[in-house]
């Protein structure tokens, strides 16, 4: 069971130590990482997933329960604790939504009851409808996105989640992640939506390939963040009208 993972700082790309000494984050927590472009935000993510021992360019190191992880939970498949979401998800396999699920609840040891749990979420997500009966081939990306949230949320067991800017999938993005965070994992989000960012209980800063600050979301951002959430979902209502070819009306 992971109770904690636990970020140790390493270095920039000058070779300079990072801007902390430790970030510790526990499951039901949502964690932004922010910066801009080639600021370090992927290498971060990379770091985690590959529950690095200061063995990459960053030299940071990550520890599950305050402790060095088994080398199993880095190297064999079957036993890795992290999920990770990223930009561009397209389905290879041809197989229906309905065997994929099968296959995969069959492969975690869960109930085949949850495939209707999982479409039925994944719907919620996407203007675009999914049935058991398509075929994953023909899924848009923001249909395949839906569908690995509301897999990740109720068939993974991973307990780490790493999502790559999930607002360019085309979703509602807010309820993804209250799905994903509503079922005790722990979720770091790369991001360059404030929307997103403000979501958040704490913000990892990036730049120059480091971590430059870490600190926790304020209320008068919280508050911010319920009112930009109502302008954020009259606009997806606004686009999927005019992706359906729909008149837009005041």
């Amino acid at each position: 069971m992971v109770e904690s993972i636990s970020i140790i700082a390493g270095i920039n790309k000058n070779g300079e130590p990072e801007g902390f000494s430790r970030i510790e984050v526990i499951p039901g927590e949502i964690i932004g990482v922010v910066g801009p472009t080639g600021s370090g935000k992927s290498a971060l993510i990379e770091d985690i997933e590959q529950l690095a021992q200061k063995d990459t360019v960053t030299h940071r190191q990550i520890l599950i329960n305050n402790r060095i992880p088994d080398p199993a939970l880095r190297y064999d498949p079957k036993k890795k604790l992290i999920a990770q979401l990223s930009q561009n998800m397209n389905f290879l396999a041809d197989m229906t939504v309905k065997d994929f699920l099968l296959l995969h609840s069959k492969c975690r040891g869960k109930d085949p009851g949850l495939i209707g749990k999982v479409i039925y979420h994944a719907n919620a997500l996407t203007g675009e409808p999914i049935n058991e009966d398509m075929n994953l081939t023909v899924l848009s990306g923001g249909q395949s996105r839906s569908l690995m949230v509301a897999d990740v949320a109720f068939i993974s067991d991973s307990p780490v989640v790493l999502i790559d800017e999930i607002e360019n999938a085309g979703i509602k993005k807010h309820e993804a992640m209250r799905l994903l965070s509503g079922s005790g994992k722990i979720i770091l989000v790369v991001t360059h939506d404030p929307l997103l960012a403000l979501m958040t209980q704490r913000r990892i800063v990036m730049k120059n390939g480091g971590v430059e600050k870490v600190f926790m979301t304020t209320r008068e951002e919280m508050n911010l963040c319920t009112q930009l959430n109502q302008i954020d979902h009259r606009l997806f209502i606004i686009r999927e009208m005019v992706r359906k070819g729909e008149e837009v009306v005041a």
